[in-house]
This record gives structure tokens, C-alpha cells and sequence, in this order.
């Protein structure tokens, strides 16, 4: 591995993206934030403005206090994914899958931008889950978000399971709570099968979604690392890009 370089040369990197056949692309918040959608850990993310926040994404704490709950919903109701539209970013790997040359999407995100800007579903793996199913932590059932924000919508800031009047909660990672292990199992496969790992927006801070980029540069993958902070694994990247993503995507992907 090169490591990393401060004169990164854009044109390599063009060059390597298109020469390669097997593209994984690892996405975290920051592909999202030019549709309106904050992120968590940056100068104006949600954790960033408000770290009490972050008790609505551990599991503990919302399972255990009613007022959590009450504000995730709130929070869900007024959710910016609803009227996020997808941005260059996300269009540059539409077309990359349409080219025939991106093996699969990893995303951290629950936002379905990847598929509402045309990536086939069956290409994304959300590793985190989606914010348009809601599941219940009692029987496991799972529904559409919509008749649940419907529910919240009529006065109910806490609604429960219509079969087991356990908790719900949308069908999301939260810290404190396992990845499903086949969806893991399918990122980690498809992290170690590429030739090219695009690691977009994501501070890789939190595991075991980071440890992908491992995977892929261990498994003989060129590493590429475009974020606007640094990482943890700038290190083993074979470069690292901080210019906006909405713009050098886009620029690396049709050269």
C-alpha cells in the first residue's frame, strides 16, 4: 500500500476507477448531506449540535425510557429522507452500476437514496438497516413506516405493536444492537471479492462496517478514501480525497 499522499493525483485515481471491473463503494453519511440529509459527526452534524441525540440511536436508552421514544418518533415523523431528493453523488454510482462495474454498494446509511437515484436493490446493502420499516422488538414484526406515522400523525407519540404491544422501533441499526448477520456476512463478501474499494462519506469510526476497507486492501484491493476528515484507515488507503464528493465523484467515475 502507498499510504497517504497530500499531492494526490486525480488522474490516477480516475484511472484506477476505471480500470477496474469488481468497484465496491462503502457509503456513510456524508454522500447524503447535498440532499439536505446532516450528519452525525461533522461541524454541523446531529450529535455535533446536540451530543444528548445520540440517546435516540442507543438501544438501551430508548428501550428504557418512554421520553426517547416519544422524541425518536417525533423525529422520524419529521425525518429529512422524506423530502430528500439523491444528489450527483449518488447519480455517479448509478452510473458506475450501469457501466457493468460496480459489484455492490455497502451503505451505512438508512436514507434509500442509493435506490430511489436507480441502484437495484438488489446491489445496496444497507449494513445499518432502512428507515422505511419499522420493527417491533417484542414479536419481531415488521410493517411500513407509513402506517406507523400515521399512527403518530393521530396522537400516538409512542405507538406500540398492534400484535404484542411491545415496542417498536425503526427497522435500524442502533449502538447496542447486532448487525443481521447475513447482510454482514454479504458486505464482507463483496468487500473482499473487489478490485477497487470506494469508501465515500464515512468517517469509518464505527465498526464492523470500517473494518471492510480492511478487508478489501488485504484481499489486494486499491483503497480509496474521499472524505472531508481524516480517518482511521487513511493509512492503508492508496489515496485519500478530500474535495467535495458531489463533485469529484461524479469526476472520477465518467473521467
Amino acid at each position: 500500500m502507498s499510504g497517504v499522499r497530500d499531492d494526490v493525483d486525480i488522474r490516477q485515481v480516475t484511472e484506477w476507477v476505471a480500470d477496474a471491473r469488481r468497484i465496491v463503494a462503502l457509503t456513510g453519511a456524508g454522500i447524503s448531506t447535498d440532499s439536505g440529509i446532516p450528519d452525525f459527526r461533522g461541524p454541523n452534524g446531529v450529535w455535533t449540535r446536540d451530543p444528548e441525540a445520540a440517546k435516540l440511536f442507543t438501544l438501551d436508552a430508548y428501550v428504557a425510557d418512554p421520553a426517547i421514544r416519544r422524541r425518536a418518533w417525533q423525529g422520524r415523523r419529521d425525518h429529512a429522507a422524506w423530502t430528500a431528493e439523491p444528489n450527483t453523488g449518488h447519480a455517479a454510482l448509478v452510473e458506475l452500476e450501469r457501466a457493468g462495474r460496480l459489484a455492490a454498494i455497502v451503505t451505512q446509511n438508512i436514507d434509500g437514496l442509493h435506490q430511489r437515484a436507480g441502484n437495484s436493490p438488489d446491489t445496496v446493502i444497507e449494513i445499518h438497516g432502512t428507515l422505511y420499516e419499522v420493527e417491533c422488538l417484542g414479536c419481531a414484526d415488521r410493517t411500513g413506516i407509513g402506517e406507523v406515522l400515521d399512527r403518530v400523525a393521530a396522537g400516538e407519540d409512542d405507538p406500540a405493536c398492534r400484535h404484542c404491544a411491545g415496542i417498536l422501533k425503526t427497522a435500524t441499526i442502533s449502538f447496542g444492537q447486532s448487525l443481521h448477520g447475513p447482510t454482514l456476512r454479504r458486505a464482507a463478501r463483496a468487500a473482499a471479492d473487489c478490485d477497487l474499494m470506494l469508501a465515500v462519506g464515512t468517517s469509518l469510526t464505527v465498526q464492523p462496517a470500517a473494518g471492510l476497507v480492511e478487508i478489501a486492501a488485504e484481499s489486494g484491493a486499491r483503497v480509496v478514501i474521499i472524505n472531508a476528515a481524516p480517518t482511521p484507515y487513511d493509512g492503508i488507503a492508496d489515496a485519500v480525497v478530500r474535495e467535495p464528493i458531489g463533485t469529484v465523484l461524479p469526476a472520477l467515475v465518467s473521467g
